[in-house]
């Protein structure tokens, strides 16, 4: 019995205008439901162009592209928009927290996008269990999140990324400003949610020593293209 997959690319290309050679190249990639991918490559290699297509943000340019069963190069801005927001998390490298809302909101501003919303209190709940879960202290719920560390930064990140239990969490080098024991540590707490909730996991870093976590592993290599 074939597994369902979370993402399927065939054949799929982006370049960008008066660009001499595209951007990106990927000839096949499955990626079944509830497994995790390891994105690797140096700069210009295509990482963050991969992200956005996988997420809808940048439409599909060539080839095909099939995510959750979803086609989509069939799919309109709004309508990827409206996807995004069902059924994808992001966790962005500068964790984008906004900072005139709490921790807290920060986290639950997720639903903003939903039109499955969660009900206040059922919200609230959430987020505050995911940011427990995640080892954010409760006196930190209430303050701004620029207010913390940026490792309890990127756990929120982390948390409202996950608040909507999507079906794809997507995160772009969360790590970058993190030594290798704080690394490692936010990786296990990562990994721990995800397993729970059975969430596919597109993860994008240059440490390599986190392969060992993932099921399958696409390097990408400059100026375009896939391994």
């Amino acid at each position: 019995m074939s597994l369902q997959l979370a993402i399927e690319a065939s054949q799929l290309t982006f370049s960008y205008p008066n660009a001499n050679t595209p951007t990106l190249q990927i000839e096949q990639l499955a990626l079944p439901i509830g497994h995790k991918l390891f994105v690797e490559g140096p700069s210009g290699s295509g990482k963050s162009t991969l992200l956005s297509l996988l997420a809808g943000i940048t439409p599909v340019q060539s080839g095909s592209l099939k995510i959750l069963g979803e086609d989509m190069a069939k799919l309109s801005g709004r309508a990827r928009d409206a996807f995004r927001a069902e059924h994808i998390g992001y966790v962005f490298q500068q964790f984008n927290l906004l900072p005139y809302l709490s921790v807290l909101e920060n986290v639950q501003i997720a639903d903003t996008f939903r039109h499955k919303k969660l009900a206040a209190r059922q919200g609230k709940e959430r987020a505050m269990q995911l940011l427990s879960a995640l080892q954010i202290p409760q006196e930190a719920f209430s303050k701004s999140g620029i207010e913390l560390s940026v490792g309890q930064q990127q756990r929120v990140a982390i948390a409202r990324a996950l608040y909507a239990k999507p079906d794809i969490l997507i995160a772009d080098e969360p790590t970058s400003a993190l030594d290798h024991a704080n690394a490692a540590a936010f990786m296990q707490l990562l990994l721990k949610q995800v397993n729970e909730q059975g969430t596919t996991l597109v993860y994008v870093s240059h440490d390599e020593s986190l392969r060992l976590n993932f099921d399958q592993m696409v390097r990408l290599r400059s100026p375009g293209g896939a391994q």
